[in-house]
């Protein structure tokens, strides 16, 4: 049975997890010396449990294992521990179901819209491995929505349902805190590029927007504009080559044009210069194109060869979308 908050063993730590998770995310490894950590499968009984302080908790049937972050869990692997608990906190009950999940999100870890935001997201996608599940705190919630939130919304997807910070546990319970304020820490600086624009030429980073894109195309932009708080970019009309085709119709194609989702400020160093061809990605959002991800063709780039030859034959998850 799962312990609740009143029974005799958590009264006796209460204070000492409130403690030792006030001070800083390190301290969160103190709690393994101060509660025991989950078995592994085959020494463990079957249980049921649901977090007191999480009230869409649901109940498993299936017993709670202890396993190692994979290595190539890349939104988690270098979180600052090295066991997680499975099922997660987000209803996961498979490796591979968090790695293709939580791999939605290592895009937005590279925006650096907030220092907390792998602390945040690794607590519910690969939960340090206690017998007693630990929530992210409300105010850690929203602090990193309120950064990052902005973001997404530039690439059409909203902060989602799984995520409602009113759902957290609020600070005076037993949660995990924000790591960086005002008071001990400077947050990492947000960048002013426009998020589109601000992606590494690397295969890799190239390779998960591929995925998480509905079309991707080599083409020129004619022209650049500015409309309603968007910035609006207009192909030419010379032959396009499409690598993804995906939702885009041939109508589409005739009279392309992306926007960039308040985006009529912000600096994009790529669209300085319209004389070469670009790498574009993008998403279908309300009948608009919305553009992802946007790199100069540069024909001498090994990262770009490698990952346009690796398109051919990469098969992209089935339901990999970047902040899913």
């Amino acid at each position: 049975m799962a312990h609740g908050p009143k029974s005799p063993r958590w009264a006796l730590t209460q204070g000492s997890f409130s403690l030792a998770l006030g001070s800083s995310f390190s301290a969160l490894l103190l709690l393994l010396l101060l509660l025991p950590p989950l078995a592994a499968a085959d020494e463990y009984d079957y249980y049921s449990w649901q977090s007191d302080n999480f009230h869409s908790g649901r109940f498993y049937a299936k017993q709670p294992q202890c396993v190692d972050i994979p290595a190539d869990m890349r939104l988690c692997h270098n979180v600052g521990y090295k066991k997680m608990r499975l099922p997660n906190l987000l209803d996961h009950e498979s490796l591979p179901e968090v790695k293709q999940q939580a791999g939605s999100w290592v895009p937005l870890l590279a925006k650096r819209c907030h220092p907390d935001t792998q602390v945040f997201l690794c607590s519910l996608f690969a939960p340090v491995c206690l017998d007693r599940p630990i929530f992210p705190c409300r105010t850690l919630c929203e602090a990193v929505r309120d950064s990052c939130a902005p973001v997404m919304e530039t690439y059409g997807f909203p902060w989602p349902e799984m995520l409602t910070c009113d759902k957290f546990p609020i600070d005076n319970d037993l949660c995990i805190p924000m790591q960086y304020n005002e008071d001990h820490a400077t947050p990492a600086p947000v960048p002013k590029v426009c998020p589109p624009c601000d992606n590494e030429l690397r295969a890799e980073s190239i390779m998960e927007h591929y995925c998480a894109s509905d079309f991707v195309l080599k083409m020129k932009i004619k022209e650049v504009k500015k409309e309603k708080g968007d910035r609006k970019l207009i192909a030419a009309q010379k032959k396009k080559k499409v690598l993804k085709h995906g939702v885009l119709r041939k109508k589409d194609l005739k009279k392309l044009t992306l926007y960039i989702k308040n985006g009529a400020n912000c600096p994009c160093a790529q669209l300085d210069n319209l004389g070469s061809n670009f790498l574009i990605m993008g998403r279908k959002v309300d009948q608009q194109l919305l553009l992802m991800s946007i790199h100069k063709w540069d024909k001498k780039s090994k990262e770009l060869k490698f990952a346009i030859k690796y398109m051919k034959s990469q098969q992209c998850p089935t339901y990999h979308t970047v902040f899913q």
